[in-house]
């Protein structure tokens, strides 16, 4: 199984943990931008870096054409963010997951263009697992279906909220709140902080698009 973790240029404060990101094994690395910096500096040396590098320093920049095999340098004026143009090419290995860092803090434009740009294309490519984390939240986007959630000590509380539109025949397995049909109406607060009971739980919906977002109230 291919896991692709792509490091975008968000504040190191919201990045996970270096421990976190070498418990994917055999994982493909890939920094966009200042990510690539971050990486580094967790101590993972990025099979790619790729973006238009203008937020480096030029002692920054020295360090990545010194060490990284890897570089993918484009202009600035593009149409594609550094992000963007990372999960492109993190298509190319054929994943099944790709995990996005480095993508919720700081400027709110950035977070949204990737939230979109996440959702857009898990509706492309619904085969792969898209997920945003950084050191408290965990977002992922569901199509209408059957998803088993496994239990996670650290997220420990699971939020579900319907995007773009309402949610229709959501039940919830193995919850605390446990529902049967039920809808999330898009801009509702209902179905905020659940919780898994057991090893796992399941939400099965038949229309819509569910964002998951699991979080922890740990700061460490």
């Amino acid at each position: 199984m291919t896991t692709v973790v792509i490091c975008a240029g968000g504040p190191k404060e919201e990045i996970v943990t270096g421990d976190f990101l070498l418990s994917f094994k055999n994982a493909v690395f890939i920094g966009a931008d200042h990510g690539t910096i971050t990486l580094m500096d967790h101590g993972i040396m990025p099979d790619l870096a790729i973006g238009d590098f203008d937020s480096l320093t030029e002692s920054e920049w020295s360090r990545i054409q010194e060490r990284v095999s890897g570089i993918e340098h484009h202009p600035p004026q593009k149409n594609e963010t550094d992000t963007e143009l990372a999960v492109i090419r993190a298509l190319a290995y054929k994943p099944e997951k790709v995990i996005l860092i480095g993508a919720t803090g700081g400027r709110l434009d950035h977070f949204e263009a990737n939230m979109r740009m996440i959702y857009r294309l898990q509706e492309m490519h619904p085969s792969i697992e898209f997920k945003i984390i950084n050191k408290m939240n965990s977002l992922q986007f569901f199509q209408p279906g059957e998803h088993k959630i496994v239990a996670d000590s650290y997220f420990k509380y699971i939020s579900f909220f319907a995007y773009g539109s309402n949610v229709l025949n959501v039940t919830l397995k193995n919850m605390l709140y446990e529902t049967t049909d039920e809808i999330i109406d898009l801009g509702t607060t209902r179905f905020t902080s659940n919780e898994i009971v057991g090893e796992y739980a399941s939400i099965s919906f038949t229309h819509g698009i569910c964002l998951m977002i699991r979080s922890t109230d740990d700061k460490e």
